[in-house]
């Protein structure tokens, strides 16, 4: 099939080299524009760009699609069976969807309805799911509303994936049914199952400050957040003026103590939440590196009793 494809991170790369291999014509690719990053706010292209222009595919870096006509012509002259779309980071506009005449498909890494929008994984994690999934949909002119094609069966959750972790592994579980339905559709044997919006619920995009931790949540909610917010935006509280990035945390038995104030015994970091102790394995103070919570309290025994936050 022609199929043009929309990603832009990793995750988007392997499904990407998945419709090569399987022989399927990629007549462009379309990935966010360049960034700057780092301290040197150097540009960095997508991992999709960068595999893209290695196998000599057709790479677009548009800022926006919405009022673009260059590229609606372009994309309407290609004349793709089908376009798919792989965590592009942007909102393709309606014209658009009406190109291809199969359809643009969209992979998403929650099982539908559940987990609309732009944050599933880390939504899944931070509720305590014992499950989730990916759904391979239509896109329609909904958040994540449009019909579903396929599904993975429930995959069941440890209790202490990261969601960097299991989004890789949502992405690598979706080739196969990304594959077989391109088939089916190619093939007009496949049936699309309209959502049942009654049972939805509904995802918002992360902002910085959803990762301070407040204090009188649970232990086990914070401990999800330290999972959930894994790269970004991180989980942090404050300290004498500083951010300090919470890593790796744990939930332990011991004895009580007021929300955000730590607690030292035998090298060990604990902080009193709402409900129950935090042991935090990892963590890192603005400004220093990434150390381990043991090795911290030897160079700072007098964060001993402070409340955090404050």
């Amino acid at each position: 099939m022609r199929i043009i494809f929309f990603g832009s991170p990793d995750d988007a790369v392997h499904l990407l080299g998945s419709l090569i291999t399987a022989g399927h014509d990629i007549v462009a690719v379309y990935t966010q524009p360049d960034r700057r990053v780092g301290r040197g706010r150097v540009k960095q292209a997508t991992a999709v760009k960068i595999f893209s222009e290695q196998c000599g595919l057709d790479t677009f870096t548009p800022v926006n699609l919405r009022d673009d006509e260059v590229e609606f012509t372009r994309m309407s002259n290609i004349a793709a069976d089908v376009f798919v779309v792989v965590a592009y980071g942007r909102i393709l506009p309606i014209k658009v969807l009406g190109i291809p005449s199969l359809g643009v498909i969209n992979v998403h890494p929650s099982l539908l309805p559940l987990y609309r929008g732009p944050s599933p994984v880390a939504a899944a994690i931070l509720d305590g799911q014992s499950h989730t999934g990916v759904s391979v949909m239509l896109l329609d002119e909904g958040m994540d509303t449009g019909p579903i094609l396929a599904q993975s069966l429930p995959i069941n959750l440890s209790g202490r994936e990261r969601r960097s972790e299991l989004q890789t592994r949502l992405f690598k579980e979706s080739e196969p049914l990304l594959l077989a339905t391109l088939t089916k559709l190619q093939l007009g044997t496949i049936a699309p199952v309209i959502q049942d919006d009654a049972a939805a619920s509904i995802t918002q995009l992360l902002r910085r400050s959803d990762g301070e931790i407040d204090w009188t949540k649970s232990a086990a909610y914070i401990e999800r957040m330290v999972r959930a917010y894994d790269i970004w935006p991180g989980t942090f509280t404050r300290w004498h003026g500083k951010n300090v990035k919470i890593l790796e945390s744990q939930l332990i038995a011991g004895p009580t103590a007021n929300p955000g104030e730590v607690v030292l015994s035998d090298g060990h970091l604990s902080v009193g939440t709402g409900d129950g102790l935090l042991e935090i394995s990892q963590l890192q103070l603005e400004g220093r590196q990434v150390t381990m919570a043991t090795d911290f309290v030897r160079g700072y025994p007098e964060i001993n009793g402070v409340i955090l936050g404050d």
